[in-house]
């Protein structure tokens, strides 16, 4: 989010804070597994295909759609309740609706280019309808005297419960050896990642990559302080070796290892 979220209390921006970093979170998340199953699709590796298409129906009904659903119930009855939140809401309500008919085809694709499609569509749409919520809808939570931004936020955790997302296991080398292909793992180009939520986008692709599998993260600059945070974030989960340094570009490929 590029801009400041003007709220009514300390407590709702940092509620609004929590909320867009969480997003954050989420569309590293969805682009980590989207970009695996393009990958896997354009090396025409139907096994991997079909994997890559599971995981992400999997993370979908496991977080994208809950997400959705806590939202309806704990954050969208306030903004409707505005005069000038009514129509916006009646659109994202609509987005959510669009969001599960491509889920659905995505769990119903029969092979890799049509997955791929889908979860490409997914993707995109998913990615707009957060930049709505993060600059229309909390910001008009926020700013609203009679709401409190951060109680809704703590109604969307009870909604949501607490959990560990599984991690999937494969039968893919890692051992730490160095002997992984560069080629075969998704990229996130960091570069078109706002600066104010790139580092929550970061650790949620990271957070999704499974055991033996790898991420590419591409960087404007040698990110080392991300480096520092990445090993305090995951310690032992991931080596990281240098594939290009700059002056362009500077790619890291995370090798999940632990």
């Amino acid at each position: 989010m590029s801009e400041v979220v003007i709220a009514t209390s300390e407590a709702d921006s940092q509620a609004a804070d929590a909320v867009v970093q969480h997003h954050a979170e989420l569309s590293g998340a969805l682009a980590a597994r989207t970009e695996a199953l393009l990958a896997a699709a354009g090396r025409s590796d139907a096994a991997a295909s079909r994997s890559a298409a599971a995981d992400l129906v999997a993370w979908v009904e496991r977080e994208l759609v809950p997400h959705a659903l806590a939202e309806e119930q704990a954050m969208y009855p306030a903004a409707h309740r505005t005069l000038a939140g009514r129509m916006l809401i009646d659109g994202m309500l609509a987005e959510h609706r669009a969001i599960t008919a491509l889920a659905g085809e995505l769990a119903a694709a029969t092979d890799p280019v049509r997955a791929a499609a889908a979860a490409r569509a997914l993707t995109a749409v998913f990615e707009s309808h957060l930049a709505k919520e993060n600059e229309q809808v909390l910001p008009l939570l926020a700013a609203s005297p009679g709401v409190s931004l951060a109680a809704l936020l703590e109604g969307m955790h009870e909604l949501l419960g607490g959990h560990e997302e599984p991690q999937a296991e494969t039968g893919h080398h890692s051992c730490g050896c160095g002997e992984h292909d560069a080629a075969e793992h998704p990229e996130l180009d960091a570069r078109a990642i706002p600066h104010a939520i790139r580092h929550a986008t970061i650790f949620g692709a990271l957070d999704s990559v499974p055991l033996g599998r790898g991420l590419v993260l591409v960087a404007p600059h040698d990110p080392l302080p991300l480096l520092d945070q990445a090993a305090q974030r995951f310690p032992g989960r991931f080596t990281t070796e240098y594939l290009e340094r700059g002056p362009e570009a500077w790619r890291i490929l995370f090798a999940r290892v632990g």
